[in-house]
């Protein structure tokens, strides 16, 4: 049985759903008041959360064709059970969003874990470049086996049929991803206050959660028919 890529919408969306971010986004407001705490520069802040974002960008992408490439050594038939398995999985990452938005804090959650969120405040105080490099890099690391389940998904249908017309959809997807941020990033630039934002993100974060849950059972299950051959991209 052959998977052909997923359409582009189906990247779009599921792309929009993971780069509703928390975490990510709650880094890049911090290192955004730390630079401009410091009496720092406009230029300065685009400079280094252009950095920030970069880092993120290029260690997701470089995980999920480490990912794809894992998967596609693996034989076809092995890999649309795996595909279940993440269907299933998927599922269960948008139930558990659902409940912390009834149950926030009750129970187990895909949240990072204080020891590495610590980690996380510790290098957001670093605003040099190698420092910013590696605190994308460190937020991309943490979050995927977190807040990954959407990219996760898309890398395993990608994996099955893995050409560059996928590569170039995975170039997408990452963009996508990272583009609430350079939203936020361009937002203060242009004059935009940082507790408006601060104020916003926590006003609307449990319903990130909500919609996100949501979502993620509806990518999961579309993951199942596209595994078991009910649906076929083309």
């Amino acid at each position: 049985m052959g998977i052909d890529l997923p359409s582009l919408s189906v990247i779009i969306v599921t792309a929009a759903i993971d780069s509703i971010n928390p975490c990510a986004i709650g880094v890049l407001i911090l290192m955004i008041s730390v630079v401009l705490g410091g009496k720092g520069s406009v230029k300065k802040l685009l400079g280094l959360g252009f950095l920030y974002i970069g880092a993120i960008y290029v260690t997701y992408l470089l995980a999920g064709l480490g990912l794809i490439y894992f998967l596609a050594k693996i034989p076809l038939a092995v890999t649309e059970y795996i595909a279940l398995f993440v269907g299933f999985f998927v599922i269960l990452a948008g139930l558990l969003e659902i409940k912390d938005f009834y149950w926030y804090g009750e129970g187990f959650s895909l949240q990072i874990p204080p020891f590495f969120a610590q980690k996380i405040h510790d290098y957001s105080k670093n605003m040099t470049v190698p420092g910013v490099i590696l605190l994308g890099a460190f937020i991309a690391g943490v979050e995927l086996p977190c807040t990954g389940a959407p990219y996760l998904a898309i890398i395993t249908v990608l994996s099955l049929n893995f050409n560059f017309a996928a590569f170039i959809l995975l170039l997408i997807y990452n963009v996508i991803f990272v583009l609430p941020l350079i939203v936020i990033l361009l937002l203060v630039a242009a004059g935009t206050k940082v507790s408006d934002i601060k104020k916003w993100k926590q006003a609307n974060k449990s319903y990130m959660r909500f919609a996100i849950g949501y979502m993620l059972i509806a990518l999961g299950w579309l993951l199942i028919l596209i595994a078991n051959g009910t649906i076929n991209f083309g």
